[in-house]
């Protein structure tokens, strides 16, 4: 659980160097491109490390962090594809898919705590956001994959889940190199259609030196932390608790770009928080009891 709310609170401040990114010269998918790509210099000596493993399972052990990674990076596309509000709910549909994938799969019980859990943490995104038209229905190529992003997750987390053989490192590995040639393609794509500018080689050398600080001490571990949640614990628990990321967002962007918090911030960002303990505390309190 530490481990999910830590990956939920670390992707919650990521906004900041991304943004930097942008800033600096690399827009759109070429900044989701740095972010997610240079990790992967880090952390391809896993492969070769771990290929005895990769052997025996015939690299089905890929599977769970390939997912992993299509998930991040649909997510990160969603963001630059449609409305932040409309990706940010219709990703954070993935406690539903993962407690119903725990219970087709798992046979575990969608417990009434279990609702209410989810749709307290969509009411406080939704507030936080100032979402009034109710839940969005996909109607974009954004809107589509966010709804894919979460899809994505749900069926990761579950497989990283059972899969026991396969090692949070061999996971991780794939998390990262997965999402980063996801989001390649997607600017290689954008680039040649001409929705964006292929950046200069003297913008990514500038960025290079803190860019690599923040990879090594936020991004590969938050990174990890995000594949072994769902070691330990159910895909629809692991969705409640990264609903983290919202509430660190919202507040982050109070302290660092003057965006508004207020009392509507406030119950938005206290629901989020709730939904994510509210099922945690409750199943531990019935375990011991």
């Amino acid at each position: 659980m530490l481990a999910a709310v830590y990956a939920g609170v670390i992707f919650g401040v990521m906004w900041i160097p991304i943004r930097a990114l942008e800033d600096a010269g690399l827009s759109g998918a070429w900044a989701s491109m740095a972010f997610t790509g240079l990790p992967v210099l880090f952390i391809l000596p896993i492969y070769w490390i771990k290929r005895a493993d990769l052997r025996r399972e015939n690299w089905k052990g890929l599977l769970g962090g390939f997912l992993g990674g299509l998930a991040f990076g649909f997510y990160a596309l969603s963001l630059l594809y449609t409305d932040i509000v409309r990706a940010i709910l219709l990703f954070y549909l993935t406690p539903i898919w993962g407690f119903l994938l725990g219970r087709i799969v798992l046979g575990e019980k969608i417990t009434p705590v279990r609702w209410i859990a989810v749709l307290m943490g969509l009411a406080g995104i939704a507030v936080i956001f100032g979402a009034s038209e109710g839940l969005p229905l996909p109607r974009n190529m954004g809107d589509w994959f966010a709804v894919a992003a979460g899809l994505a997750w749900a069926q990761a987390s579950l497989l990283i889940l059972i899969d026991e053989k396969v090692s949070v490192a061999v996971h991780g590995a794939s998390f990262f190199v997965f999402s980063a040639l996801l989001s390649a393609l997607a600017a290689l794509m954008a680039t040649n259609s001409g929705q964006l500018a292929m950046p200069d080689s003297a913008s990514i050398m500038a960025v290079l030196p803190w860019l690599a600080v923040v990879t090594v001490l936020l991004t590969l571990p938050a990174g990890f932390a995000t594949i072994y949640g769902p070691t330990r614990l159910s895909p629809g628990i692991v969705g409640l608790l990264f609903m983290a990321e919202v509430a660190v967002a919202a507040v982050s962007a109070a302290i660092f770009s003057d965006e508004p918090f207020g009392l509507r911030e406030t119950i938005g960002v206290l629901l989020v928080i709730g939904a994510g303990l509210l099922v945690p505390l409750y199943e531990m309190r019935q375990a011991k009891g």
